[in-house]
């Protein structure tokens, strides 16, 4: 018999990593710290050609984020003192995108304050290094402390404030700390900046390549912290109650009704940003031995924005993304002059107008693109009686879904024949009680219906005899969508309008 190792099911089966471990050998799962997530997600199941047991990795994201910071960790002690210089810019604004993705993204707060809490933390602890003595490893504590201060100074208007006013009124925030630096008269000899800050880099390698190599590691180090507050607050309850008051799918009503606070979860995540962005002020300050007000300007305010604007809001890969083409450009490319920063804006504005969020969803908007053409490739196709046509059927793994799609396809052309007046009628009357034959067989064809896009009623926080249809989104951690803005008062007839509405998707099928 000849060896069918080569043939592979319709699909990309041989670009997956797959394993074949023994049968009775354990899965062993390592969790992420301060989490329930593993590290990396296995699925296992039987090869149903083979029948042997196997493991698929089922998201590939953790392995592409070790291999490119794996990457960037081996090559950057090969580079030249300028590069390494880079390298480290970039992960610590890395780590400034990826905890301001949490704000935006996440939090659901469009703050523009994030670098002046990392100013103030890095002013805090580089003003008691040099005038207390502070030593270097309490200057964290001291940036962290400042940075959850201001965070919390700040978070109290976000209940009461959103969207563009928010906006301005932290940006406005950040311009007075920028003049109120400038003009404090114990650092006005400098200009409001601060020297000689005390730092874990000898003073004896600053600017030197041993002292290049720690900055970066240090860097390095803050930029895994970073991402791991990210995994910890996204993927974890702080983070899935406020995915259910995203704005754009109407979650804040839907939160409020199932009784989910995403206002206190909000604060929380503002205040965890807060406190991680004063950390990253002190290592700011140290790893320049300086500071100066030029970090609570608007230009590098812009520039950060750029960076998310290119890699995609709500995804720490984007934050990452973004960080590395805009600091390659602005840092990298001196020679060009303020051409770099043209280059930056045309950059942005073409990701703006051709891609639906960032250089990170390209991939989930191509996929889009080629399903809408698929569909529309489908559509043009002659069909009889429901039969998937022989060109159609090879886009599917399990042929018994041909066979099912010809049964739904005449069980609806059936049931069609059963809506009458006189079935819509009697439902109305009694939408709970005993019904006929054919409104019951309509009754079970509605309720084995799939969990996408059906109907439900939902209870109104405002009133306990105040209901509103939804439609269920299908998706786990999406909250369902309001069908209408109409109120019923009467269970009974929030019951017939979700009936309707089904029977008229079913005539329309």
């Amino acid at each position: 018999m000849a060896d069918d190792s080569r043939y592979y099911q319709v699909g990309q089966r041989p670009r997956e990593v797959v394993l074949h471990p023994a049968g009775d050998e354990p899965l062993r799962r390592h969790r992420v710290p301060f989490t329930r997530r593993h590290l990396v997600k296995w699925r296992s199941r039987a090869n149903p050609k083979s029948l042997r047991h196997e493991r698929r990795l089922s998201d590939k994201r953790p392995l592409w984020w070790v291999l490119g910071l794996g990457a960037l960790l081996i090559a950057t002690p090969f580079l030249s003192n300028s590069m390494i210089t880079i390298a480290a810019i970039f992960c610590m604004f890395a780590a400034i995108n990826v905890l301001w993705t949490l704000v935006i993204g996440t939090a659901g707060i469009f703050s523009l304050a994030t670098l002046a809490i990392v100013g103030i933390g890095g002013y805090a602890a580089a003003g008691l290094n040099v005038w207390i003595a502070l030593p270097w490893p309490l200057m964290f504590v001291v940036g962290g402390l400042a940075g959850l201060i201001v965070g919390g100074f700040l978070a109290l208007p976000s209940t009461r404030l959103d969207g563009l006013y928010y906006a301005l009124l932290t940006m406005g925030f950040a311009e007075i700390c920028r003049v109120f630096v400038v003009q404090l008269k114990v650092l006005g000899p400098t200009n409001g900046s601060i020297n000689s800050v005390g730092s874990f880099i000898p003073r004896d390698w600053f600017l030197q390549r041993p002292g290049l190599l720690m900055g970066f590691g240090g860097a390095f180090i803050l930029l895994l912290l970073s991402l791991l507050v990210f995994r910890i607050v996204n993927s974890e309850r702080l983070g899935m109650r406020l995915q259910t008051a995203r704005e754009e799918v109407g979650g804040e009503a839907f939160a409020e009704a199932v009784g989910i606070d995403y206002r206190q979860a909000r604060l929380y995540v503002f205040l965890i940003t807060s406190g991680c962005l004063g950390v990253i002020g002190a290592f700011y300050a140290m790893f320049y031995m300086s500071i100066s007000p030029s970090i609570f300007s608007l230009d590098q305010l812009l520039l950060l924005f750029a960076m998310i604007v290119i890699g995609g809001l709500g995804r720490s890969e984007g934050a990452v993304i973004g960080t590395a083409i805009v600091v390659l450009i602005d840092k990298g490319m001196l020679e060009l002059g303020p051409l770099r920063i043209l280059l930056i804006a045309a950059i942005m504005l073409g990701v703006t107008l051709w891609t639906d969020n960032g250089i990170a969803g390209i991939r989930d908007q191509f996929r889009t693109y080629r399903n809408r053409k698929k569909s529309e490739a489908r559509a043009r196709r002659t069909e009889k009686g429901g039969e998937v046509m022989p060109e159609e059927a090879i886009e599917f793994t399990d042929k018994q879904e041909v066979y099912y799609r010809r049964f739904q396809k005449r069980l609806r052309d059936h049931l069609k024949t059963l809506i009458t007046d006189d079935l819509i009628e009697q439902h109305r009357k009694a939408p709970l009680g005993k019904h006929s034959d054919a409104l019951n067989r309509v009754l079970n064809y509605f309720r084995r219906g799939e969990m996408a896009d059906k109907y439900a009623i939902m209870r109104q926080p405002d009133g306990f005899h105040k209901y509103k249809v939804v439609a269920f989104s299908g998706e786990r951690g999406a909250p369902p969508r309001l069908v209408d803005d109409k109120t019923y008062e009467d269970i009974n007839d929030a019951y017939h309008a979700v009936f309707l509405l089904r029977v008229n998707d079913l005539l329309e099928s």
